[in-house]
């Protein structure tokens, strides 16, 4: 009988054993589903933000703007306020189109070429505008832009320019380089800055609006639209014209601004503080 008990006991402490070792090392089977629903949400095109897939130009508008943009997801940057802006429309649109009505995305289509000193037909790095991001981030009214400029000392003048991202401080930046180069004097008279109107020949507001652009030297500048007698934007054959130093333009485009004498259609005296051109 002692023998029959030990061997009842020894079965027993086995099966708990047993039991407890089965008990550890099984996976509910909830669990396997959960981790496959992760990975599908991880990688769905909903959640592109979530594995790093962010489309670049996003990305430089973020790195650029990082007061306004905050992150992007859903194919939509996320703004400081709470507010979200479709990034790319999907929309196919032509040339016109994109000037008139660019979404973010459309603006990354021409990459701004620091060594292209000849653009070609359309060519026109970083004339293509999302005007609701703009109005985002300086003002969506003339009043709301006044709001945000400072004085801005310039060879003799002052000018007023947005404080907003930085702009103002940058082309105090850009006036103290070009202090350094006496040579370059007789182009530095500003005949504007701050100007809520629409472009010439077109229905969209120009860059000055929103008060982060200059225009210099005029005594020195061409514009397309003083060249030829068609204005619409997909004339071909534009010749084109150019007098200022090269030195001078590479100095605005190291502080972040973009030079309209890149522009198939040509505007030589425009600088506007584009900072995600520039961004690393």
């Amino acid at each position: 009988m002692k023998w029959y008990a030990k061997t009842m006991h020894a079965l027993l402490i086995g099966a708990v054993l047993m039991g407890v070792t089965l008990n550890c090392s099984s996976k509910p089977k909830q669990n396997d589903a959960s981790s496959a629903s992760t990975e599908a949400v991880a990688s769905s095109p909903e959640n592109k933000a979530a594995t790093g897939d962010i489309p670049p130009g996003a990305k430089a508008l973020m790195k650029a703007y990082p007061d306004f943009v905050k992150g992007y997801r859903d194919n939509k940057l996320i703004m400081a306020d709470g507010s979200t802006l479709v990034y790319d429309d999907g929309k196919e649109k032509t040339f016109d189109q994109r000037l008139n009505n660019a979404d973010p995305e459309d603006m990354f289509t021409i990459p701004y070429d620091t060594n292209n000193w000849a653009p070609g037909y359309l060519h026109d790095p970083g004339r293509i505008r999302c005007e609701a991001l703009y109005k985002k981030m300086y003002g969506a009214s003339a009043a709301a832009v006044q709001r945000t400029l400072v004085p801005v000392k310039w060879f003799g003048q002052t000018v007023r320019f947005t404080k907003v991202n930085g702009a103002a401080d940058a082309l105090r930046k850009v006036a103290a380089e070009l202090a350094k180069h006496p040579e370059l004097k007789k182009y530095l008279k500003s005949s504007g800055s701050f100007y809520w109107r629409q472009v010439r020949f077109a229905n969209r507001l120009s860059a000055h609006s929103f008060g982060m652009t200059i225009d210099i030297g005029v005594n020195y500048s061409d514009y397309w639209g003083f060249k030829t007698r068609n204005h619409s934007e997909t004339t071909k054959g534009i010749k084109y014209y150019n007098r200022f130093p090269r030195t001078l333009v590479q100095i605005f485009e190291k502080h972040g601004f973009v030079w309209g004498g890149r522009w198939y259609h040509y505007d030589t005296m425009h600088f506007e503080y584009r900072p995600e051109y520039f961004v690393k």
